[in-house]
């Protein structure tokens, strides 16, 4: 429960709960042993949090999304670095920009998200801004060595992707470029999984989100005695889940709990001990001693 000596309920609601914590801190002054306490975890922990973001602060979106919340708090923008030179060009934009981060909502983020992140996901993709920049650019590189751009997003936009971790500073400097992250691609898969799910309320993946965000679909052929028919199923699990969601004839489950729990333990001890068949070059020779396998003379010679 957030007290009164704290701004985090004016905070919009998908800010990171680290983000929320690193503001209270710098910009409140509260203690990370205040915060521990608010929050009912161990200080180090709030510390954790606080130096992370404290480290991604050579980010440009992120340090000009956290320098646009200390100014929509009334207090003025969040004192620069230690470290940052006077020499060293501004890489924040001019504050005369009317979309704020502070200003943007759930629906939003997550419109624009299916949009730009289903572009960054593709091969060859990247985020490009730059600080004289309202926008960032989402651009391809072409077979010919060229660039074209695919998307436009709002710069306020890409900077809650950054605080959301959903895509990371590739290359920094006078035009920054951006990837999209293992965490941006699982945020894509929710958001896609929860609009199929609103207009489709039959499929039970459908209306599981978090669910599908670990579900990698693929179809595939296979022949039965109706013939060939074209089947999806999720590469990323493993042939013990399959079974495990079988039923028998009386609605009874084909493996009982246990006996999935012991498969899988197996499963993962024999992929550990790499007990399958060699498909690549055979490296063992290589990695061991000269005299492994060379000619040894015999013994009454």
């Amino acid at each position: 429960m957030h007290t009164d000596l704290s701004l985090s309920s004016t905070f919009p609601a998908w800010l990171p709960e680290a983000v929320r914590l690193y503001l209270d801190h710098t910009e409140e002054g509260l203690s990370l042993r205040a915060l521990a306490r608010r929050e009912g975890c161990h200080a180090s922990t709030v510390m954790r949090h606080v130096r992370r973001c404290e480290s991604r602060r050579d980010d440009p979106l992120v340090d000009e999304a956290l320098a646009a919340f200390g100014r929509s708090q009334g207090r003025g923008p969040i004192p620069a670095r230690k470290d940052r030179s006077e020499m060293t060009a501004p890489i924040r934009p001019d504050a005369s920009s009317s979309l704020r981060p502070a200003s943007l909502d759930e629906t939003t983020i997550a419109r624009e998200a299916r949009r730009i992140l289903r572009r960054l996901a593709e091969p060859q993709t990247l985020l490009a801004v730059a600080p004289d920049m309202e926008k960032a650019a989402v651009l391809r590189t072409l077979p010919d060595g060229g660039t074209a751009r695919m998307a436009v997003v709002d710069r306020a936009v890409a900077q809650a992707f950054a605080l959301k971790d959903w895509i990371a500073c590739r290359k920094p400097g006078r035009i920054a470029t951006y990837e999209i992250t293992a965490t941006g691609r699982a945020a894509l898969r929710r958001i896609v999984a929860a609009e199929e799910g609103g207009r489709s309320r039959g499929l039970a993946e459908a209306v599981q989100p978090f669910a599908a965000q670990h579900r990698d679909w693929a179809e595939r052929e296979i022949r039965d005695v109706h013939g060939p028919r074209r089947v999806r199923y999720n590469v990323a699990e493993s042939p013990v889940a399959v079974l495990g969601r079988r039923r028998d004839k009386d609605g009874r489950p084909f493996l009982s709990a246990e006996l999935i729990e012991a498969a899988e333990r197996l499963r993962e001890d024999f992929e550990l001990a790499q007990m399958g068949p060699r498909v690549a070059q055979n490296w063992d020779r290589f990695l061991t001693g000269a005299d492994r396998g060379a000619f040894r003379p015999d013994a009454g010679e």
